[in-house]
């Protein structure tokens, strides 16, 4: 051979010094030790610094080929080992965020062609190959710990205990056995059955009966279906999100009659229909003595016969009402109703959803109730203008800007009584332009007279609100027994996750409601946030822990430092810290807590089911004329798809816009440490929370909004709610993964579910079959604020006949 092309041994060492492991090491090291010095700037943890640090001395080991690179990354290794628990004890998740990835970078230190490119292939000392093997065990073991079932989240273990089933009186069902006649089933919005086919016995059994498809929608139309069918007789009931009504054999699924709405999609990209309403006209008889009753999101009030899907004549015009009389003028889709429509006492009461932060001067938040059978004007609710209880005079309106009821309204048929839950006056985040009855009445649950619209009574959940803690949770009516004897309760969830639970004829407080001081740090000039908020210290809490910069979380050692540095930028004094010009973070955010999912209750065992969020908000308020300088105007509906939620509201008519959006690092993973959605149960006669779990898995969820696959319990995000069955199960959809479950009501473990074609963002409903068998039917149609799947599924599940 030539000598001249035979490389020296000198060479053959330069050649083979692994220069690409090295410069990766030195790229994370340097952004580790920039970001770590800008954590420690602002009063962060030292770690960051330190151990970015520690790589480039690695990383420039490696690339000159010495061992002792790998020495020095172990040492790296072992101190993110003790630093871990010491931050997070042997929380799973946290652990794995924490080590897997320096941990799987250190298992290259020890791969054969890693060994031999260091010094030659020179024996490795036992503390790397320890440090390294150590820290891969640990991870596995927070592995396991985080992908399997915690039957408790620590937060809650104080004053647990099981519920005696025995000791516990049934509450009497209030409509016939079998049917699903109203949104919450009852009036009173339990959401509870009296069937009892299905049980943890069988429900494993448990099968699609049939499916039925809506079809291709409108061009523009909304993109989810949140619809909770009714069932009434043989039939069920459902609307689109662009309000065609379909009626559906409660047996096979097939369709009976479709009513095409012919809805004006274009400024409503992110509307909703969420169900529709049944009403018998007492003593009529042929076309529409039965009508099925629904509200647009085009802002109209439709009724239709029941037996034919065709429109009733004399209610208002052809079966239609327009919802934009007497409302100040808006452009398009600022207006509409996405709830159910409430019946109470032969009227339609609606309330009105308003696209939010836009101007001052937006769509009234008037609650109106219509004749059930002509279609004309009962009597109005105008917070402006509480004593005019019919519509406005010529040249007038309806008073703009006030708190609107969007969320399902419930009803006490015996008291008389309609239970509004109410948001906060139109712009959320800034209080300058909102008069003193905006303030009064913002962010309560208001009774009114069914029969004039008077307020009897109301309970306000959170005052002068800035944070979008609307009353989003429809009231929920029981009867709980209580020292004295029976009371008639109402528990109103909150997206504050504060459950509050009143007597429904008073309004006052059946447990203790206590007013703790509030923060006020940081408030713009010109605002005036409230002293103290009230909380319900005798019942559990659904915000979830306080956040701290341990508490951070990230998929990455890089994300996690980044929602570290985000977090030490913000105002952070706890729950309700209100927004200003630097940023804060507003936790639970604008998903809540309970958001208009509600809860379920176990009437046999008074066991309230409570599905819940822990998802942060990052605010920034922006100066008036900064703002116009960027052009941040109110959107027109009609130019964008985008939906109500997250990036810049103008909040025009005040000295302030706003940025708002998800706590999330850059690669879209939660800033905050998981579980992001917890499913509890309490006892209602003792206020004690008896069980909770992590919700839902990552399988449909990831970084850069990707699925991860990972079929592993973390607790994510969801939107619906549950129903409960006297057989001893509830059933929940709602989650980022798309499955319906079947719960065991006892002890919250899952014991059946079905993967879902489609985000199952809605509330199921259980029905018995003209056949005799009880169903479980779910609409399955994604939400594009959950990343979930698009689809027009409605899905009935049965047992087979054989095991009836």
């Amino acid at each position: 051979m030539n000598a001249a092309v035979v490389p020296s041994p000198e060479r053959r060492g330069f050649r083979a010094r692994p220069y690409l492991f090295a410069l990766l090491l030195l790229a994370l090291g340097i952004v580790l030790a920039w970001g770590g010095s800008s954590l420690v700037r602002l009063g962060g943890s030292p770690y960051y610094l330190l151990a970015g640090l520690t790589v480039i001395a690695s990383a420039v080991l490696v690339g000159t080929g010495r061992h002792a690179g790998a020495k020095v990354y172990g040492v790296m290794l072992a101190a993110t080992l003790a630093w871990s628990i010491w931050e997070s004890g042997f929380d799973g998740w946290a652990l794995t965020a924490r080590l897997a990835a320096p941990t799987v970078l250190g298992l290259w230190f020890l791969m054969p062609w890693t060994r031999r490119k260091l010094a030659g292939d020179a024996p490795w000392s036992w503390p790397t190959r320890i440090g390294i093997g150590v820290a891969a065990l640990l991870l596995g073991a927070a592995l396991n710990a985080a992908f399997g079932t915690r039957p408790v989240d620590p937060l809650f273990q104080t004053g647990m205990a099981p519920v005696p089933v025995a000791t516990m009186a049934a509450v009497p069902a209030q409509q016939q056995v079998g049917d699903w006649a109203s949104y919450g089933n009852d009036a009173g919005g339990t959401r509870f059955s009296p069937l009892a086919q299905i049980t943890p016995a069988n429900v494993g059994d448990l099968q699609p009966a049939w499916t039925y498809r809506f079809g291709p929608a409108p061009a523009g139309a909304p993109r989810s279906l949140q619809v909770t069918p009714i069932k009434v007789g043989d039939t069920l009931y459902a609307c689109t999100s662009y309000n065609d009504i379909v009626a559906l054999d409660a047996e096979t699924g097939h369709q009976r009659w479709r009513y095409r709405a012919r809805t004006d999609v274009s400024g409503a990209p992110h509307g909703a229909c969420r169900g529709v309403s049944y009403y018998p006209v007492p003593g009529a008889t042929g076309a529409c003595a039965a009508r099925i009753f629904t509200n647009t999101i085009d802002a109209r009030l439709i009724a239709v016969d029941a037996a034919t899907g065709k429109p009733c004549q004399d209610f208002g015009h052809n079966g239609i009402v327009s919802l934009q009389e007497g409302m100040p003028k808006s452009p398009k889709g600022y207006y509409y109703v996405s709830s159910a429509p409430t019946i109470a006492r032969g009227r339609i009461v609606l309330g009105g959803w308003v696209f939010d932060n836009m101007y001052w001067g937006e769509p009234s938040g008037v609650i109106r109730a219509f004749d059930a059978v002509t279609g004309r004007l009962s009597w109005a609710f105008d917070i402006g203008r509480p004593d005019r209880k019919g519509a406005p005079p010529p040249g007038e309106t309806y008073t703009p800007s006030t708190p609107n009821s969007w969320a399902p309204m419930s009803v006490d048929d015996k008291l008389g009584l309609i239970y509004a839950p109410l948001g906060g006056a139109v712009l959320d985040y800034a209080g300058h332009a909102r008069r003193p009855f905006d303030d009064a009445w913002s962010g309560s649950v208001v009774a009114l007279d069914a029969e004039t619209g008077t307020p009897r009574w109301k309970f306000q959940t959170v005052h002068h609100d800035l944070w979008d803690y609307d009353v989003a949770s429809q009231p929920t009516l029981v009867d709980l027994p209580m020292p004295g004897g029976v009371r008639h309760a109402l528990i109103q969830p909150t997206k504050r996750g504060e459950m509050f639970v009143l007597d429904r004829e008073t309004g006052k407080p059946l447990y203790p409601v206590t007013e703790h001081a509030a923060p006020t740090r940081g408030a713009v000039p010109g605002e005036r946030p409230s002293p103290s908020q009230p909380y319900s210290d005798a019942m559990p809490s659904f915000r979830g822990p306080l956040l701290t910069e341990q508490s951070m979380w990230g998929v990455t050692p890089l994300d996690q430092l980044w929602c570290r540095i985000a977090f030490r930028e913000a105002r952070y004094d706890g729950p309700l810290t209100p927004p200003g010009f630097t940023p804060n973070i507003v936790s639970p955010g604008f998903l809540g807590g309970s958001d208009w999912g509600s809860v379920s209750i176990d009437a046999d065992r008074h066991l309230m089911i409570v599905n819940s969020n822990r998802m942060a908000n990052y605010i920034k308020l922006i100066a008036r004329a900064t703002a116009d300088k960027m052009g941040i105007a109110p959107a027109d509906l009609t130019k964008t798809t985008s939906g109500e939620g997250a990036g810049y509201a103008a909040l025009k008519g005040t000295p302030v816009a706003v940025k708002i959006y998800p706590f999330l690092s850059p690669i879209f993973a939660p800033c905050q440490a998981p579980p992001w959605g917890n499913i509890s149960a309490v006892d209602l006669v003792t206020g004690k929370l008896v069980w909770t779990h992590r919700l839902g898995t990552a399988r449909d969820s990831g970084p850069l909004g990707l699925s991860s696959m990972l079929p592993f319990r973390i607790g994510v995000p969801n939107m619906g709610g549950a129903v409960t069955t006297r057989g001893g199960l509830f059933f929940l959809a709602a989650t980022q993964d798309r499955y319906l479950r079947a719960f065991d009501t006892a002890t919250g473990e899952v014991l059946w579910r079905s993967r879902l074609p489609a985000g199952g963002q809605s509330t199921p409903m259980t029905y018995l079959s003209p056949g005799g068998r009880q169903m479980v039917a779910v609409a399955a149609g994604g939400h594009p604020m959950m990343n979930t799947r698009a689809g027009d599924y409605l899905i009935a599940y049965a047992l087979p006949a054989k095991a009836k």
